[in-house]
C-alpha cells in the first residue's frame, strides 16, 4: 500500500477528487491531508473523508526538520494540489521524486514565481494564445521547473474569458491527475511522458 500526502491551501476540489479516486484502492491510499490555512474548505473535506490532517505554520515548516519527520513517518509520496508556498529544500531531498505538482499551463510557458490559479489563465487569454493545458511534474528547488512526467492540451478560443479557461483547466486536472499519479505510482506509466492527444 503506498500512502499519499496531499498538500493545498485552499478549495481542494482536486483533493476531493483523489479521495474519491482512491477511497476503494487496495494499492494506495490517502494517509494525509496537508495544510497551511486554517480557514481553508479542504480542511472540512479532510475530516468528512476521515482522512489525518497536518496543519503547518511557517516557523516549523520553514525552520526546522518537525514537518519532514512526521510526514516520512506518515507517507510515502506527496502530491502538491493548489499548495501556494515555496517548497523548503529538506522536504525536496527528503521526497526527491516522490512529489509531484500540476501547474495550470503547459510549462515551461506561464511558469514561475507568481504563476497560480487565475493569474496563469489571466495572461494566457491576455496573450491570444491557441492553447493551454494542465503540466505534472516533479517538485525541485525552483518554482515549476522540474522534469516534466505529463502534459494535456485544451483549445484556447478568441471567445474564452480567464473564467472560462480556468473551467477547462480544473476539468483537465480532474481527470488526468489522479489518473497519471497511479499509473506513475504502479509502474504501468513512462517516468515522463508528454500526452497532448491520446488517453492515458
Amino acid at each position: 500500500m503506498v500512502r499519499i500526502g496531499i498538500f493545498a491551501s485552499g478549495e481542494g476540489t482536486n483533493v476531493q477528487r483523489f479521495i474519491d479516486y482512491f477511497k476503494n484502492s487496495s494499492d494506495i491510499q490517502i494517509a494525509l491531508v496537508v495544510c497551511n490555512n486554517p480557514k481553508a474548505r479542504v480542511l472540512e473535506r479532510a475530516a468528512i473523508a476521515e482522512i489525518p490532517l497536518l496543519l503547518l505554520d511557517k516557523e516549523t515548516f520553514y525552520n526546522s526538520d518537525k514537518a519532514v519527520n512526521e510526514l516520512q513517518q506518515k507517507v510515502d509520496f506527496i502530491v502538491l494540489a493548489g499548495f501556494l508556498w515555496m517548497i523548503p529544500q529538506n522536504l525536496i531531498s527528503a521526497f526527491h521524486n516522490k512529489m509531484v505538482n500540476i501547474h495550470p499551463a503547459l510549462l515551461p510557458a506561464y511558469g514561475g514565481k507568481g504563476m497560480y490559479g487565475m493569474r496563469v489563465h489571466e495572461a494566457v487569454i491576455q496573450n491570444q494564445e491557441k492553447k493551454s493545458g494542465i503540466s505534472i511534474h516533479y517538485v525541485n528547488e525552483h518554482y515549476d521547473e522540474g522534469e516534466i512526467i505529463f502534459q494535456k492540451e485544451c483549445e484556447v478560443f478568441p471567445e474564452d474569458t480567464p473564467t472560462t479557461l480556468a473551467q477547462k483547466i480544473h476539468e483537465l486536472e480532474h481527470k488526468y491527475y489522479p489518473e497519471v499519479v497511479e499509473k506513475l505510482l504502479l509502474g504501468k506509466y513512462p517516468k515522463f511522458a508528454n500526452d497532448n492527444g491520446n488517453k492515458i
